[in-house]
């Protein structure tokens, strides 16, 4: 075997995404030979690897699998244990290990892929790929046109502003997006900064992969032409891990905020609006002025020289 990255063999062993992979290293749980692995290791597959306690070294690679699944509500596709509910992995129990391809979060329902395929993974969720994905919207206000045309435009969000986006009202209160990109929670943020609430989301497509009449809780394999189809447009997509998360659009560029005017150490506002300069090489240690207290006379108690005496009555 040809030197390769741990974290794509790891991938390509089924045992999770190379950005999975990536954050298993960093915490310590890959060994190479019985010493953690660092980040960027390469290995040449005499090695022994042992991940969360069980050895993946020499693993044969496994037939490829790619399912879409309906997600149901209240499942998460972490295997992370904070909600402290059910995982998908855990609510299939497919034979063969499998990890999501991006994630829905607990309280939307719809089609998530599934795969052990590592390569497709980076390749469908990177932003700059622009690969398209579709979901049906319920929201607890009427629609209004100035609503559907803030967020076909963009909203900001985390810092940033949303890309434009395809927006289709099908109802009073529903309508359909595709996007684009895959901000933590996009859809119900920007709902949620325009001042509407999300009742529920359902993702009905993935590129070319549609969800259909597949029930809910129930998966089916991708096959014949409907994958040709996939790696067809695939094809020249970057599998750079970064997924999502990276801002490489001038619609990801973080907003700039404006900064509050701060003053240097040789510049400081009085009252009155006067500028107090410090004389040229003169260091100020001190930013705020020391307070002074007086010393007590003798016999009497040493008090706060800020201390206001009330009269008596």
């Amino acid at each position: 075997m040809e030197e390769m990255r741990l974290n794509k063999y790891l991938s390509d062993c089924g045992v999770c995404s190379r950005r999975e992979a990536d954050r298993l290293i960093e915490a310590g749980k890959v060994l190479v030979d019985g010493v953690p692995a660092v980040m960027g290791v390469k290995i040449e597959g005499t090695e022994t690897v042992v991940c969360y306690c069980v050895t993946v070294s020499g693993r044969k690679k496994e037939k490829k699998v790619l399912l879409a699944v309906n997600k149901p509500r209240g499942i998460v596709c972490t295997t992370s244990d904070k909600d402290r509910a059910e995982n998908i992995v855990e609510f299939l129990h497919y034979p063969t290990r499998i990890y999501p391809i991006g994630r829905l979060d607990k309280d939307s329902s719809g089609l998530i892929l599934m795969t052990n395929e590592g390569d497709i993974v980076n390749k469908i969720l990177r932003g700059s790929n622009n690969h398209e994905k579709e979901y049906m919207v319920r929201v607890n206000r009427p629609l209004t046109e100035e609503f559907l045309e803030q967020m076909r435009s963009g909203v900001e969000i985390l810092d940033t502003v949303t890309k434009p986006c395809t927006v289709e009202k099908t109802g009073g209160y529903t309508f359909r997006i595709i996007l684009t990109q895959g901000l933590n929670r996009q859809i119900r943020r920007m709902c949620d900064a325009l001042g509407y609430r999300v009742v529920s989301l359902k993702r009905v497509r993935i590129m070319n992969i549609r969800l259909g009449d597949l029930r809910t809780g129930s998966y089916r394999e991708v096959t014949g032409e409907e994958w040709a189809e996939l790696e067809r447009l695939l094809a020249g997509s970057s599998n750079n891990p970064g997924g999502s998360r990276e801002k490489t659009a001038a619609a990801d560029e973080p907003v700039k905020r404006e900064r509050k005017k701060t003053f240097s150490r040789k510049e400081r506002k009085l009252p009155g609006g006067e500028k107090e300069k410090a004389p040229s090489g003169e260091k100020r240690i001190f930013r705020t002025p020391l307070r002074h207290y007086a010393a007590p006379e003798e016999g009497q108690e040493r008090r706060n020289v800020f201390h206001r005496d009330r009269k008596k009555d």
